[in-house]
């Protein structure tokens, strides 16, 4: 079935399976496809963003379970605490799927990652569809589930075109710029593999 996703300026990408099928103005799109399921978002389309932090964020902290929150609050636990942790593989698996909801829902489709060495941690990205890629050595900044609040130049996704990956995020914006302002938090609908795997409540 096809999907058609638009945002509040009327531009859309028609998907089927994992697979941009078109882009273009929405009534364009739905003119061509009459029958095809459209879900229009607030805000403005984007290819998402990349977070550069991948190993930092999942395999150097801990998300929390929310059932642990009063033991061990809501954030990501780093240095001293992570390491005060008895991590099993099961544990740091649930993290790194925690980890990685969290990254959609801040418009993340892709995380940069050195060779993930945990394999629970890997098993748990590959699975989940986020797409990763290479990089050589640390980035600067500080790692955030928000790439605006890093310190460091946000980079976005490829741009999303006929036959590419059905990655994309929707921000509840007017712009690029209120987008730098506001931050990844303005998120309010995440695609990854023609799937919409993360949409604000």
């Amino acid at each position: 079935m096809l999907t058609i996703h638009a945002d509040s300026k009327g531009r859309a990408l028609a998907v089927k399976g994992a697979w941009i099928a078109e882009a273009g103005p929405l009534e364009d799109l739905v003119a061509a496809h009459p029958r095809a399921r459209v879900r229009q978002w607030p805000g403005i389309l984007t290819p998402g963003l990349v977070n550069l932090h991948g190993n930092e964020l999942l395999e150097e902290a801990y998300h929390p379970d929310p059932r642990e929150a009063d033991e061990l609050g809501t954030e990501p636990l780093t240095g001293d605490a992570l390491a005060a942790l008895e991590l099993d593989d099961a544990r740091w698996g649930a993290s790194a799927r925690r980890g990685v909801q969290r990254m959609l829902a801040h418009g993340t489709v892709v995380a940069a990652c050195e060779e993930l060495r945990n394999r629970a941690v890997r098993d748990a990205v590959r699975r989940s569809g986020l797409g990763t890629m290479g990089r050589l050595g640390r980035p600067g900044g500080v790692p955030s589930l928000d790439p605006y609040a890093s310190g460091w130049p946000v980079e976005f996704a490829q741009p999303r075109e006929p036959g590419s990956a059905a990655r994309f995020a929707f921000f509840d914006v007017p712009d690029e710029a209120a987008l730098a302002e506001r931050g990844a938090a303005t998120c309010v609908a995440t695609v990854v593999e023609g799937r919409l795997v993360y949409r604000r409540r």
